[in-house]
């Protein structure tokens, strides 16, 4: 009777032992990979927040050699991220890294595309035959200006009409 008594206890204290080992997660024939034992530092991550700047860049826009004003109210600190001010409306603040001409552009209440130009006051200036909307950045012919990130000390012209080589270096001094 002894060692049935004895045989049951073990068979018990074994079924606990199973049963609470299951429990806590405890299985001695499994071997985790090294890539699921990662200490606190490896699991924890924090987001990337985008680099803050201060950057500044400028810019001027020609229609049929009329230089385009931006001292409206309609046009000043309309976002966070990239903004004209009242003091000097041809140069852009930049505050956060990755923004592009065409970012910017969309920030302002005008629209402007590869091929056309609509003002804030509805005026519509579009490539057709001879006059054509150009873009300069830097003192240099770029087609695909709106899809480039502004950096610091950039210079963009955007010019429509049917300028020389000479009206086209009189609007980028424009810019200095």
């Amino acid at each position: 009777m002894n060692k049935v008594l004895l045989v049951i206890i073990g068979s018990i204290i074994l079924l606990f032992i199973i049963y609470f080992s299951t429990k806590s997660g405890f299985n001695p024939n499994v071997s985790k990979p090294p890539s699921e034992s990662k200490t606190l530092n490896q699991i924890t991550t924090f987001p990337t927040l985008p680099e803050q700047i201060d950057y500044k860049a400028g810019f001027a826009i020609f229609t049929n050699g009329t230089f385009r004003v931006f001292t409206a109210v309609m046009y000043h600190n309309l976002s966070e991220d990239v903004y004209i001010q009242a003091d000097n409306p041809n140069t852009i603040h930049l505050k956060k890294r990755g923004i592009t001409w065409d970012y910017f552009f969309k920030t302002l209440p005008f629209k402007l595309t590869k091929d056309c130009l609509t003002t804030g006051t509805g005026e519509t200036f579009c490539t057709t035959g001879s006059d054509s909307l150009k873009f300069y950045l830097n003192g240099v012919k770029t087609d695909d200006l709106l899809g480039r990130e502004i950096r610091d000390s950039d210079k963009a012209l955007i010019t429509y009409g049917s300028e020389s080589k000479e009206d086209i270096q009189k609007q980028n001094e424009r810019l200095n």
